[in-house]
């Protein structure tokens, strides 16, 4: 932290400067040269009258009440009184500090969004198949992920996955999933990799995931489930929808899992779709209803997720557009 010593003569400034006793003290002329991320306990008149956007304490005086006012609205992170200075000044700048580092973390959400974003993975083009995806986020960060990735000219493998949990914790192991890009070539060596490394690192999360292999040559899917919830969906114009429910455990809760797996045909125009439990969040009634109204609007293509949401949303889908 700096003192700024004051361009104004006060008369309460040996008391402010033997309470700052421990700090840096700078002239105002040095002020654009200091850190611009440590805090800086300034007199009320230059911070008013400078340009600088360091992270600032004022000290006004008894009356200046509007000049208070006016540093509040310049973004000032505290204000005291040169005749009432604390008598221990540190304990309420640790305070203030602390509070000041926490909105900044808030601040760098949107940034960080963004950067989430951009670890999704590209558009690919695959001939007679798209990959159409959904990416909602309940507030900045999302604990839903997805990826795909061409195993070799005959494979693409792709997953959707949900991190127990919301908030930045979880969505920081979306980040860790975007490393494993292209580092597994079946469903089953991608499951187990990822739940060898949570339990490695020792993890306090569990990840559910459901995780597949196209053969584009014989237009199958094998698919496996690992505890995910909404399971998989197959629609095939003209079938009742076939539903691939879980057969593991959740990623991160034993290393005894055991991996079960699912073969199906893709005919022309038909659709896998993997959700994440967001997805349900817009239907009413139980657990059973409101994935039957899900798998409903899938069907119909009138899925439409409301643009407040209190979960995240993502959807994966794949669909045989040709023979």
């Amino acid at each position: 932290m700096y003192f700024v010593y004051p361009s104004r003569v006060l008369r309460q400034l040996d008391r402010a400067l033997a309470l700052f006793a421990e700090l840096e003290w700078i002239k105002l002329s040095q002020v654009q040269q200091c850190d611009p991320n440590r805090i800086y306990i300034a007199d009320v008149n230059d911070f008013l009258n400078q340009d600088w956007n360091c992270p600032t304490v004022v000290i006004a005086r008894a009356e200046e009440g509007l000049e208070l006012s006016q540093a509040w609205q310049k973004g000032a992170l505290a204000g005291w009184i040169w005749e009432d200075l604390p008598a221990q000044p540190f304990d309420a700048l640790q305070l203030i500090e602390a509070q000041y580092k926490r909105n900044q973390d808030s601040r760098d959400l949107p940034t960080a969004a963004d950067l989430q974003r951009r670890l999704l993975p590209n558009p690919i083009q695959v001939n007679h198949y798209s990959f159409d995806t959904l990416f909602q986020p309940s507030a900045y960060l999302s604990g839903d992920w997805y990826d795909y990735w061409r195993v070799d000219n005959e494979h693409i493998l792709f997953y959707l996955a949900d991190v127990s949990g919301h908030g930045v914790t979880s969505s920081l192991l979306t980040s860790w999933m975007a490393a494993f890009h292209k580092r597994a070539n079946s469903p089953q060596q991608l499951i187990q990799k990822l739940n060898d490394m949570l339990l490695k690192e020792n993890i306090e999360k569990h990840i559910t995931m459901v995780a597949g292999l196209l053969n584009l040559t014989t237009d199958t899917i094998t698919c496996c489930n690992a505890g995910h919830f909404p399971p998989a969906i197959h629609l095939i114009p003209g079938s009742e929808p076939r539903i691939l429910n879980a057969s593991s455990f959740p990623l991160g809760l034993t290393d005894e899992l055991t991996i079960d797996e699912v073969t199906l045909y893709m005919p022309p125009q038909s659709r896998l779709i993997l959700c994440s439990d967001g997805a349900l969040e817009p239907f009413k009634g139980g657990l059973n209803d409101q994935f039957q109204q899900l798998i409903d609007q899938l069907a119909q293509y009138q899925f439409t997720p409301p643009e407040q949401v209190n979960d995240d949303i993502a959807i994966l889908s794949l669909t045989r557009v040709q023979n």
